[in-house]
């Protein structure tokens, strides 16, 4: 059986028979030694549709994983929502600054979420050209890759605009306040989720890092993380959708599952064999390789090794457990993708 790289990707989110698995980073993808081999670089590549373009191809050009991905951070939405973004440097990504919205729920004392429309969410910012960006990477990439569209799910987002240490302390001490935003901007999520789509993505990957377990307890999953995402994500349209979570996601992999997504994105938290056997084909899987150990810190030995690990262990996509470090070297990367093609 011979596949291209994007039949083989596509193939294994439909949990398709396969010649391999593939191998390929749905989250964060660019690199320093992708930059350098480009010419392109953090932070114009954040805004500027063509430099998003070309670095979001990076992984697949320079070091020979299976996918093309963009944009590279969870601020565009913040920004264009009212954040106050400091826009990173060439090793590290955008980072918010401000919180736009007044939310206190030790003194009960709260914005109402008066927020732009959907419709006039999608015209400007980085939004925009991340759309943009989309359009001229299925244009270039999308007949031999399958394109990954990355953005932020809607309780992280709320947390953005409120501040999540706000958002979560809110959940005991004012509830109704905390559902109330995350409804607020469930529909520009939504509405960015099917924009992503319609531009060319083949895949949506929605990263709600704030609805970790070591932020949410398991139990408090359903009620405020996973109860928009049906509608956020799961009900896009023409686009696989891939759910991500940091942490340790093995309390809530049934939850996640539970929100009609096509597939899971988890960290190496997760014992990959535990991970395989509880989510038991009922969604992808794309994981597990730690970011951190080995691909930042470890040898390409180690990469290799751990991609091995992961390959048997049965995952759907070998792929990064989280968005890479802009730090993590090239040859580390190559050891990965070469244990799974080899």
């Amino acid at each position: 059986m011979s596949m291209t790289p994007r039949e083989r990707v596509l193939a294994a989110l439909r949990k398709e028979k396969l010649d391999r698995p593939p191998v390929a980073v749905f989250t964060q993808s660019a690199t320093i030694g992708q930059m350098e081999a480009l010419g392109v670089f953090w932070p114009d590549a954040h805004s500027n549709p063509k430099a998003m373009a070309k670095l979001g191809a990076g992984q697949a050009d320079i070091l020979g994983f299976e996918a093309v991905r963009a944009p590279f951070c969870l601020t565009a939405e913040a920004e264009r929502l009212g954040c106050t973004v400091d826009p990173g440097k060439q090793d590290r990504t955008p980072m918010l600054k401000s919180h736009p919205f007044k939310f206190d729920p030790m003194e009960g004392e709260f914005d109402e979420p008066s927020l732009m429309s959907p419709e006039e969410f999608l015209k400007g910012g980085r939004p925009a050209a991340a759309i943009e960006g989309i359009k001229l990477l299925k244009e270039a990439k999308g007949k031999e890759y399958a394109v990954i569209a990355g953005n932020t799910g809607p309780f992280t987002l709320a947390g953005h605009l409120v501040s999540t240490e706000n958002l979560v302390f809110g959940i005991m001490m004012a509830p109704e306040e905390v559902k109330k935003w995350i409804k607020a901007v469930n529909p520009i999520c939504k509405a960015y989720t099917q924009a992503l789509s319609d531009a060319g993505a083949d895949v949506i990957q929605m990263s709600e890092p704030s609805a970790s377990t070591d932020l949410l307890s398991p139990d408090m999953f359903d009620e405020y993380a996973g109860c928009c995402l049906g509608k956020s994500l799961a009900s896009v349209k023409g686009a696989s959708s891939i759910l991500h979570i940091c942490g340790d996601t093995g309390p809530i992999l049934n939850n996640m599952i539970a929100t009609g997504v096509t597939g899971l994105s988890i960290e190496e938290k997760v014992d990959p064999a535990v991970a395989v056997k509880t989510v038991s084909k009922r969604a992808a899987l794309v994981g597990n390789i730690g970011c951190v150990n080995p691909l930042l810190q470890g040898t390409p030995e180690d990469c290799y090794k751990h991609g091995k690990i992961v390959k048997e262990a049965g995952f759907d996509v070998i792929a990064p457990g989280c968005g890479l470090s802009a730090l993590t070297k090239n040859e580390n990367l190559k050891a990965l993708v070469k244990a799974v093609k080899e």
